[in-house]
């Protein structure tokens, strides 16, 4: 009787040699094994996907986030003293990485669906690791410095989860082919039922998930109220420095309808406009007084403070990456600015048939003009000849004295409250109020004006949502919004969602039963006929075929007779015959 070995025969895998080179080093066929992998390899495989989804996270946060890279920016500042787009090198490293640790995921993945074994490269080790406690100390550092900014994540949602969940569905129902591929296998094992029931949970919590989303936009169309207005907070400090004269109008350039300044007291009782505690930041100070760049702006007088520039700042640090599309005159109206004074806003505001909404800084109690900041600021807005009604006051304080003035809470207060407190407005963070306060909101009459809101994807839901208005650092941006970025009815979400989860479970089933059937079919296979067939007349130029051995046995079954195998290499294939030896 003949015992014989396979034929070997061997096909160019190039993609296959690309892969297990680029992730495990293992370029020849020799190095590669199609056996179980170990333990070890296994545990690097789970960093790597813990890494890969925690960049996941890292880059949403950081893409809906950039609505407050301006108020990030700022609060660096605060604590550093130093004025610096901090938010490139953060989104520069976080491209890298998330791109790095995809394309291993991938090459991880194509190792499953091949049967390959798993050999993580250590330089690969290293810059695994590397990346992910990077990325965990960057989540650390930003929960200390902008810890608020977390909320951003649950807000997007109303506008991305319907998209983000047919993009998990279609993930989850690919992976179905890697899953039923370990499940089906002979061998059974308690891990094995635990992926297959883990399986199951995750993809029976996608095809339900859209029951607990909250999407403005979900919506009839006629339902839709009128666009919200636009408030320029700071006037367009994108375009033009911040609390500055060329900022308003480029705000009101932009569509805004009314103005939004931080209003600060001089030590001499005339009202300016000045975000920071200090001067250092927006103005040439440190140049001008070097000895007093950290001192309160409020004990500066108005001579002082008029004398500085305010607008060279702007074009040395470029903030917001703008400087270059500026026109050589608007460079130089930019370069001569000047601190600007609150009755040079609102004459502004007045002649552009606008509004004002100041938001007052109270001097400290040292200041000499401690008890007549309310005064001051009144003489100021009656010098400028503005409407009160047409002037919004914050913060809510002092409301026996703030008559004919509109006055709004920044706080997020009860119905019965303001009713109480008399308040019929509210300017409100966007992470503070949500939809279902909103809508309360609006259907007890109080008006709502939502910050700061700088992308259309916020814009859009807030529109939705029925706000009348809100505040932007870039009404340049919003005015190009003339509509929500999506819509939808309910119906055709509904229609949408069920139709995307019966195909989902359609491809599930088929590939779960064709994996089934493609290991029952290898199972019932003759070994022989495997063996027979792996040769099949192909071309030098594609197949390889290896040396054969025969290696002969005799059995103790008392056979006489002998088995002969002809090899025809001429013809590409191999044939047994029986009997004696042939002539």
């Amino acid at each position: 009787m003949v015992k014989h070995q396979p034929l070997q025969v061997y096909e160019k895998q190039v993609f296959v040699s690309f892969v297990t080179g680029i992730y495990g080093c293992r370029w020849k066929r020799y190095q590669r094994s199609q056996d179980d992998s170990s333990r070890w390899e296994c545990t690097w495989f789970i960093i790597l996907c813990s890494s890969f989804f925690l960049l996941l996270f890292w880059a949403y946060f950081w893409l809906v986030a950039q609505n407050d890279f301006n108020d990030f920016n700022w609060s660096v500042y605060n604590r550093s003293g130093e004025w610096r787009d901090e938010t490139i090198p953060i989104l520069a490293s976080t491209t890298v990485g998330f791109s790095y640790i995809t394309f291993l995921m991938i090459l991880a993945l194509f190792h499953i669906s091949f049967g390959q074994q798993l050999n993580l490269y250590w330089v690969h080790k290293i810059g695994v690791l590397a990346t992910l406690l990077t990325t965990i100390s960057g989540v650390i550092s930003v929960d200390d410095v902008w810890g608020d900014e977390w909320d951003i994540l649950l807000v997007s949602l109303q506008s991305t989860a319907p998209f983000l969940h047919i993009g998990a569905l279609a993930t989850v129902t690919a992976i179905s082919w890697l899953v039923a591929g370990y499940v089906v296998r002979r061998e059974r094992s308690n891990f094995q039922v635990m992926v297959m029931v883990t399986y199951i949970i995750i993809l029976l919590a996608l095809y339900l998930a859209p029951l607990t989303f909250t999407c403005p936009c979900i919506m009839d169309r006629h339902g839709l109220k009128h666009r919200p207005d636009i408030i320029g907070r700071r006037g367009a400090p994108m375009l033009a420095p911040e609390n500055t004269m060329v900022s308003f109008n480029r705000a009101l350039q932009h569509g805004a309808t009314s103005l939004e300044a931080d209003v600060t007291l001089s030590v001499d009782g005339v009202p300016f406009l000045m975000r920071d505690r200090t001067l250092k930041r927006t103005t040439d100070v440190s140049k001008v007084f070097p000895s007093r760049e950290r001192e309160d702006a409020s004990f500066f007088n108005w001579t002082e403070i008029r004398s500085l520039n305010a607008g060279h700042w702007f074009l040395e640090t470029d903030p917001y990456w703008t400087v270059e599309n500026l026109s050589t005159r608007d460079r130089s109206r930019i370069g001569n600015q000047t601190v600007c004074s609150l009755v040079e806003m609102l004459r502004l505001a007045a002649r552009a048939n606008g509004s004002a909404m100041l938001n007052i800084r109270k001097p400290p109690p040292e200041h000499p003009r401690y008890r007549s900041w309310f005064m001051d600021t009144l003489w100021a807005v009656q010098k400028a000849g503005i409407s009160q009604k047409r002037v919004t006051w914050t913060p809510d304080t002092d409301r026996g004295r703030v008559r004919g003035f509109q006055q709004t809470a920044n706080e997020k207060l009860s119905i019965a409250e303001m009713k109480q407190r008399g308040i019929t407005s509210l300017t409100l963070h966007y992470s503070k109020a949500s939809y279902r306060e909103i809508q309360e909101y609006l259907a007890n009459n109080v008006s709502v004006t939502v910050y700061p809101v700088n992308e259309p994807w916020l814009y859009s839901i807030l529109w939705c949502s029925g706000v009348p208005s809100v505040s932007s650092d870039a009404p340049q941006v919003l005015q190009k919004v003339p509509y929500p970025i999506w819509l939808m009815s309910q119906s055709a979400y509904s229609f949408i969602w069920i139709a995307s989860d019966l195909v989902s479970l359609a491809i599930v089933i088929g590939i779960f039963c064709f994996q089934k059937w493609k290991m029952s079919g290898m199972q019932n296979y003759n070994p022989e006929q495997i063996m027979l067939s792996a040769v099949t007349r192909r071309t030098s130029r594609d197949v390889n075929i290896m040396k054969e051995k025969l290696i002969f046995s005799e059995l103790d079954n008392g056979l006489s007779s002998t088995e002969e195998l002809s090899l025809y290499p001429e013809n590409g294939y191999a044939r047994y015959s029986h009997g004696g030896p042939s002539h």
